[in-house]
């Protein structure tokens, strides 16, 4: 304003300068001097003006800088690239079942190991030592088969150790195996953390024990023979998944890219989010797993394994999806130079998912397990320490299901989902020295069986409708047939997974959510399940690969591994808590 001042000041002059007469003026130096000093005048008024301008500018950079700075420190700050949750289970189940006469081959053998032993301390002659010699050579070369043809053969040349062993036989009569109160605690941790654009890691810490107990024996039938083959004891594939200690193990560590060249194409490797798969996540209350997750009526099983997906973007197909993965079931190190090596048990699958939505959720999978092991890796479970041996075979499962949500059906939504699953057996020429020769769903124990392909098929259906009130309730059935085999041993059932099942499972449940306000996240809920589930067996070796199954009605004295249940109920009730 200042410099407008001068400038019209000059201006006014100069005009007025026209206008007077020369001789007015006492002479053009003095005009020259004054035009001079105004000059100047101006100047330093510009040169004012420019300064406050650049001042200006400097500070306008500086808030520019501060803010920016202020943005980053917020996008770094922990809120922002980490977020944590988890949950807490409380549960009680009450179990009950009805079993058949077998004999116990386990307990069989070690009458007979205890009795010829007795027998030698008490009277050291020559036959009681031949006796005793026979039985430790017996169990040696028995270990030391591995095909059909070698089983055939040692049985062939053992007959008579065969027929001696008969009399040792331990036989179990029929009985109602009753729990009336198993109490246990799970707790779960989740860490997702953005680590760079684009690239995040998703951890998952979990622990899960009896009530006063730090093994898996109160779910494997302590000091006896264990119902099921994925209940004999806790092995990489179900760590934290059955009750076992109070050590928070890793469940689940993954990293994921996506984005990738720009396109909805991520890839994933680590140990992986394939357990707890839709459609259980209905009875669980948990939301759908996402694109990462499997179907539960596969694959229920904690591997180490990878993912490369795309989510191409078609109008018609809200949701649409494709992935191949792949994982390792068991590691077998070094190759051996003598003998037949084992390899690895790796699992490969492929899943298109062409729509989902809340509304509807369509999927379809392939999977292929190859080189299928006889038994994991385990310690002090009722057969001693196991771990696998020999590769029986490969195996291929095929599935298909839909899931969706009715709104407003009468007071409430109704959700509904039908689920189908077929599996394969491929089984080789190998047999299982630690279970009497049997093969992949082939032979029974001291009766081994040529290899066999066999199909099985399975069943899933459920509803669960949910009230205003955020009383949910549901029911589900599931049937498996005969030669049925899952990869499901991690799944939350306590008897056996029940998608497993040689047979048909009928379960009912509710589930009322409390009525508070989330705190730590939207996600947040407290809520109580209660549920009853009843097993009608129809064969043995429910989510058991190794051996024939046999139907339930004809088992009387039987050799068997484990103890045949024809019939099991659990009434179970949980107070759970999710942050």
């Amino acid at each position: 304003m200042e410099f407008q001042r001068n400038s019209r000041r000059v201006i006014a002059c100069l005009l007025a300068s026209l206008f007077v007469p020369v001789a007015a003026h006492a002479s053009d130096a003095e005009l020259l001097r004054k035009l001079e000093a105004m000059q100047k005048e101006i100047e330093q008024l510009r040169a004012q003006v420019n300064a406050n301008q650049a001042s200006q500018e400097k500070a306008r950079q500086a808030t520019s800088d501060l803010q920016e700075k202020v943005a980053r420190s917020e996008e770094k700050s922990m809120e922002k690239w980490l977020t944590i949750g988890g949950d807490y289970q409380f549960r009680v189940d009450g179990l009950r079942g009805e079993t058949r006469t077998f004999t116990d081959v386990p307990a069989t053998f070690a009458n007979a190991q205890n009795s010829l032993q007795a027998a030698f301390f008490a009277n050291p002659t020559a036959g009681n030592g031949a006796a005793l010699n026979g039985m430790a050579q017996f169990a040696k070369d028995m270990a030391g088969v591995q095909s059909y043809s070698q089983a055939r053969q040692f049985l062939g040349s053992n007959s008579a150790m065969l027929g001696a062993l008969n009399g040792y036989a331990k036989t179990v009569p029929a009985y109602k195996p009753d729990n009336s109160t198993l109490y246990t605690n799970r707790f779960g941790l989740d860490l997702h953390a953005k680590a760079t654009q684009n690239v995040s890691l998703t951890t998952r810490l979990m622990m899960y024990k009896t009530f006063g107990a730090s093994d898996a024996d109160a779910v494997t039938n302590s000091g006896n023979s264990p119902f099921f083959a994925d209940r004999v004891g806790v092995f990489d594939g179900t760590v934290a998944h059955v009750p076992s200690s109070s050590f928070l193990n890793v469940d689940r560590a993954y990293a994921t890219w996506s984005n990738i060249a720009d396109e909805d194409i991520w890839f994933s490797v680590g140990r992986r989010p394939s357990t707890n798969g839709a459609p259980s996540n209905l009875r669980t209350n948990m939301p759908r797993p996402g694109n990462g997750g499997t179907p539960a009526l596969l694959v229920d099983y904690a591997f180490d394994g990878m993912t490369l997906g795309w989510a191409p973007d078609i109008d018609g197909l809200p949701g649409a999806y494709g992935k191949i993965c792949y994982g390792r079931g068991f590691e077998s190190g070094f190759s051996q130079p003598l003998g037949n090596s084992i390899q690895d048990t790796d699992m490969v699958g492929v899943a298109v998912v062409p729509i989902d939505t809340d509304a509807l959720r369509v999927w379809t999978q392939w999977n292929r397990g190859m080189h299928i092991f006889d038994a994991p890796k385990m310690t002090n479970t009722y057969f001693g320490n196991t771990m696998p041996k020999t590769n029986l075979g490969d195996i291929d499962w095929l599935g298909a299901g839909v899931m969706g949500t009715l709104r407003k059906v009468g007071a409430g939504d109704l959700n509904y989902f039908v689920d189908l699953g077929l599996s394969r057996t491929r089984p080789n020429n190998n047999v299982s020295s630690q279970f009497g020769f049997q093969g992949l769903l082939t032979g029974a124990f001291f009766d081994p069986e040529s290899p066999v392909d066999r199909t099985g098929s399975a069943l899933y259906l459920g509803l669960r409708y949910d009230l205003p009130s955020k009383t949910k309730i549901g029911v589900e059935y599931n049937h498996g047939s005969k030669n049925w085999i899952t990869f499901a041993p991690s799944a939350i059932d306590m008897w056996t997974a029940k998608l497993g099942t040689r047979g048909n499972v009928y379960e009912a449940y509710l589930i009322q959510e409390l009525e508070s306000r989330p705190i730590s996240s939207l996600g947040a809920k407290s809520f109580f399940r209660l549920g009853i589930q009843y097993y009608d067996f129809q064969y043995t070796g429910s989510n058991n690969w190794v051996g024939a199954p046999v139907r339930i009605s004809s088992i009387n004295g039987n050799m068997s591994t484990t103890t045949p249940l024809a019939k099991a109920y659990n009434a179970y009730a949980t107070f759970e808590v999710r942050f």
